[in-house]
Parts: C-alpha cells; sequence; structure tokens
C-alpha cells in the first residue's frame, strides 16, 4: 500500500509547477485526474519532440495520471467539473491570475460545499499585492527573483539550465499538500495553499541574499565556479578535459596540499590559510593548482582526489548521466508506458514502503469516457458531448 492510496487529486493544470506537484502525489499513489483542453491539451505537450517524439517536458511531469479532455468554458464541461469535485480530496490548479475564481474554484466558495477539500493554488505572484495579476513563467521569475543576477560569468547573466522556478513552486506545493492531508487527519477540514513562484525561488536564494544584506555587494557571477569558496569549481587536467573539486574547509586545505600539490608548505602560505585568503588571491592559486593538474588525465585527478578525500565530480553531459554508473548500480532505472511505446524513467528519490507508482504517461483524453461512466453518464451523453467538443 502507498501513503497516498485512496487520495483523489484533480488537477487543472499546465506547464510544469503544479503537473511536477502532481506527478510526485501520483508517485505515492494518489489518483490524479488531469483536466486538459480538448484538442490540444496542456500546452507543454508541444514544447518539443525530442523524448521519442514526445514532449520531454509532458513525459517528465505527467506519468500516473488520467487524462481528461474537458471544456471549462462550457455550463457543461463546468458541471463535469463540479462533479468530479465532489469526490476529490485535493484540487490544484495553476490557470492563468484568477480564471478559477472566475469558475467558481475559489476556496471560500468550494469550502462551503467541500469542506474536507483542500486547494492548491499555485501562481507567479501570489494572490493579492500588486503583482498578482501579472503572467510569470520561468524565466521571467529567475529574473524577478534575482536569480539571473547571481548566476552566469562575470561578461553575462544566465538562466538556469532547467525551470528552477517552476521546479521549487511545485516541490512546494508538494510538500505544502502533504502537510494539509495530515492536518485534516487532524481537524478533518481542507485548507487553502497558495503558491508563489516568486516565494519559493526566493527561499532558495536565501545564501546570496544573507550575502548582499542591508545593501552590501551581492556574490559575484563566477560561471561553474562558487562565488565565494575556493578552490570550488572546475579545472582542468593535462589531457585538456574539465574536473570539478571542492573544498569545504582549511583541514581539507592542508591534505590538498600535502597529497595532491605536493607542496605542503602552501598550507601556511599567508595568499592561502583561509577560504577568505584563497577566495581572495584566486588567480595565482589557480595557476598553482592547474599546473599540479597538468601532469595527469583528467580520471587520474578524479582518482588521486579521491583517494585524498577531496570532494570531485566529473562534467558530465546528458549521455554521461544517461549512462552514470551509480544510477545503473542502484537500480534507478524503471520504464513506463506512453502512447507511442515504453519510456525509461528514474525512481524517484526516496521512498515510503511500496515501491512508488510508475504507471503510464496518458495519451490527450485516453481516460474521458471512463471518468465520465464512473461519474454516471451513459453512452449517449458522452457521445454527445463528444460531438459537441466539450470532451
Amino acid at each position: 500500500m502507498l501513503p497516498l492510496d485512496g487520495i483523489k487529486v484533480i488537477a487543472l493544470e499546465h506547464a510544469i509547477a503544479a503537473p511536477f506537484a502532481t506527478r510526485q502525489l501520483a508517485d505515492l499513489g494518489a489518483r490524479v485526474i488531469k483536466i486538459e483542453r480538448p484538442g490540444k491539451g496542456d500546452f507543454a505537450r508541444s514544447y518539443d519532440t525530442r523524448a521519442r517524439g514526445m514532449s520531454s517536458h509532458f513525459v517528465w511531469t505527467n506519468r500516473s495520471k488520467e487524462s481528461l479532455t474537458l471544456d471549462l468554458k462550457s455550463p457543461e464541461g463546468i458541471d463535469v467539473l463540479g462533479k468530479l469535485i465532489e469526490g476529490a480530496d485535493v484540487l490544484v490548479q495553476n490557470l492563468a491570475p484568477g480564471a478559477a475564481d472566475r469558475m467558481g474554484l475559489g476556496f471560500e466558495t468550494l469550502h462551503e460545499i467541500h469542506s474536507e477539500l483542500i486547494v492548491c493554488n499555485i501562481s507567479g505572484y501570489g494572490p493579492d499585492g500588486p503583482e498578482t495579476d501579472r503572467k510569470a513563467y520561468d524565466l521571467l521569475v529567475q529574473a524577478e527573483a534575482g536569480f539571473l543576477s547571481i548566476t552566469g560569468t562575470d561578461a553575462k547573466p544566465s538562466k538556469a539550465g532547467i525551470s528552477v522556478a517552476d521546479i521549487a513552486a511545485g516541490m512546494y506545493a508538494y510538500t505544502n499538500i502533504l502537510a494539509a492531508l495530515l492536518q485534516r487527519s487532524k481537524t478533518g477540514l481542507g485548507v487553502e495553499i497558495n503558491i508563489s513562484m516568486l516565494e519559493a525561488l526566493a527561499e532558495w536564494i536565501g545564501y546570496p541574499m544573507y550575502y548582499a544584506t542591508d545593501g552590501a555587494e551581492p556574490p559575484a557571477r563566477a560561471g561553474a565556479a562558487h562565488a565565494t569558496i575556493f578552490p570550488y569549481g572546475p579545472f582542468i587536467a593535462g589531457d585538456g578535459k574539465e574536473v570539478m573539486l571542492g573544498l569545504q574547509n582549511d583541514r581539507e586545505w592542508a591534505v590538498f596540499c600535502r597529497d595532491i600539490l605536493d607542496a605542503p608548505a602552501l598550507e601556511t602560505d599567508p595568499r592561502f590559510e583561509s577560504n577568505h585568503a584563497r577566495a581572495a588571491n584566486k588567480l595565482d592559486l589557480t595557476a598553482i593548482i592547474m599546473a599540479a593538474f597538468s601532469k595527469w588525465n583528467a580520471e587520474e585527478v578524479i582518482v588521486r582526489l579521491s583517494a585524498a578525500g577531496i570532494a570531485n565530480a566529473r562534467m558530465n553531459d546528458m549521455a554521461g548521466l544517461w549512462a552514470h554508473p551509480q544510477l545503473r548500480a542502484r537500480n534507478r532505472w524503471r520504464e513506463v508506458s506512453t502512447p507511442i511505446g515504453p519510456m525509461p524513467a528514474l525512481l524517484p528519490p526516496g521512498g515510503v514502503g511500496a515501491a512508488p507508482r510508475m504507471d503510464s504517461i496518458p495519451a490527450l483524453g485516453e481516460h474521458s469516457r471512463a471518468i465520465l461512466e464512473e461519474l454516471g453518464m451513459d453512452s449517449a451523453r458522452i457521445e454527445a458531448l463528444s460531438k459537441a467538443g466539450i470532451i
């Protein structure tokens, strides 16, 4: 038995933030019914075709869900949605600002009828304040939250290579829903959860924000290196390949000087005797490290660093991640069904009790008829809704 067996989630979702949250609920056994636009569906379905003809984003965030197409601009569609909500535990939505309220799906309205329903709203900027009506996409929130100002190189800011604002919001939605379910088990009442992408990413930027307390200089953009800890980042080995290494304390620095640089006197060199000093003199120290590393290829550097207990990493690409020996050794790969055949998928991190649920990625509207039959509709009524374009 999975932790969320028996929990029913209605998801008015698109893009990444809400689908990422609800996929994790599905991983834990929740039944997630994804409401999509007839004919088009979640627009993330058409972001690209790189996952064997399917969208990479959609494949990642939508396994183990049921797809119901429903025109929510029609009275019939709203009526069907109302019947679904009657038997639901959680409603998750990341529609455009104000759209849920206009459809009568605000928490106060729903709470009067379904007092046990948990409602989770995900938006860019939250339900009130001067920015509440602004549309928000991941890159835009990265800019608003100051993420771009600390990411990239000295010459040019860069976005994250993943949808970090969406993921942050999705994670907080997921954990807040779990907390709300636990609270409901004690009070019998549902609650409203409001997740803001800006607030989620701002929380994740806590260190650079505090580093710049009271108008102090923020961390410099440092590319793949750390802005304030050194040496911590990429260094080139003798074969031209990069190796990542990280020193976190003076004890590791002493070991690094003795076992890697073969220069124990550097431990007490005034230029390098503390992290602050090493960061201030990083150009000199970089030249010393590169001279030492030039004697070995990247794999030899990694072997030596590992033997000395110095944290390190290969500069992997996506092919390297697909083939990562640690993921393979720990048996982290599974296969999930899709409309065009099986697709590899990683087991979600952690796990409680039984193996996580990893069911199919749904085709658009794949479960519409079955769900409507479950609500008591006969074939003639379902056919009429289909011909009218409502499902």
